[in-house]
């Protein structure tokens, strides 16, 4: 599974008159995109932006029009990008980030792939791992005082997959581990 998404990354190619290849690692929580990231991006070395930078408890899926005006539309436009990490503890804006324009640049995390982003992408992987498992994971991670919390996020996951069925639009779909 690596190797064929490693393969991916490295054949992309960067949407016509863009010079930043982007490449979203898709899936819904506990999928296990932050490892393949991690995979792919320590194999290519390329430089990884994860959504949770830009999404929030109270904002699973709208933060898009951030990670847009931040980061795609810039480098689209080639220009050097600057985002602004969401710090979950702090629950706030934190640091800002450059991504300088031309190489590869990997987005992970869930809803990556989504319809307004496409046409800023050279590919898409979509990870997918049971519901349970996810869960399983998610809850390890966040103690089970967030089972509420991930009860909200799954759901509003599930709107998001029902409307815009992502995984029909991977370049590739892999088994999480």
């Amino acid at each position: 599974m690596d190797a064929a998404a490693i393969d991916l990354a490295r054949a992309a190619r960067p949407p016509q008159g863009m010079r930043t290849t982007i490449l979203a690692i898709d899936g819904l929580s506990g999928a296990g995109k932050s490892t393949l990231a991690a995979v792919i991006g320590g194999a290519l070395d390329v430089l990884v932006i994860h959504t949770d930078d830009f999404s929030r408890w109270d904002l699973p899926l709208d933060w898009w029009p951030r990670m847009l005006e931040q980061v795609l539309v810039p480098l689209a436009a080639g220009e050097d990008a600057r985002y602004q990490r969401w710090d979950w503890d702090a629950e706030r804006l934190a640091e800002w980030h450059t991504v300088p324009a031309g190489g590869t640049v990997l987005i992970e995390g869930v809803s990556s792939s989504r319809e307004v982003f496409r046409r800023y992408l050279a590919a898409s992987v979509w990870v997918e791992t049971p519901r349970d498992l996810r869960l399983a994971r998610g809850l390890r991670r966040d103690g089970q005082d967030a089972a509420g919390l991930w009860a909200s996020w799954m759901a509003a996951e599930d709107a998001w997959v029902a409307a815009e069925d992502p995984r029909s639009h991977a370049s590739l779909v892999v088994t999480g581990f």
